[in-house]
């Protein structure tokens, strides 16, 4: 299976947190979405090395797309941290 590309990474979490914002989804939506999307992470592995994963996350945060403890649990279960 390839890689799946920072981008197509963002673009999924930047759809979450819209839709959460619209109202579309309950938290625990979210949270089931969340967690197919760091499980297809990790069965096809994100491209990028550490530094650029942990950037584009950074990024994520200073727009505020996702929240500080969904930054740390997705790098952990990444492996990353």
């Amino acid at each position: 299976m390839t890689p799946i590309t920072l981008e197509r990474f963002v673009q999924e979490l930047e759809r979450l947190r819209k839709e959460m914002d619209a109202g579309m989804l309950q938290h625990g939506e979210y949270d089931q979405r969340l967690a197919r999307i760091i499980g297809e992470l990790r069965e096809r592995k994100l491209e990028g090395d550490r530094a650029a994963v942990t950037g584009c996350m950074d990024d994520l945060l200073k727009r505020g797309v996702i929240t500080p403890s969904v930054r740390e649990h997705v790098l952990k279960r990444l492996g990353i941290t």
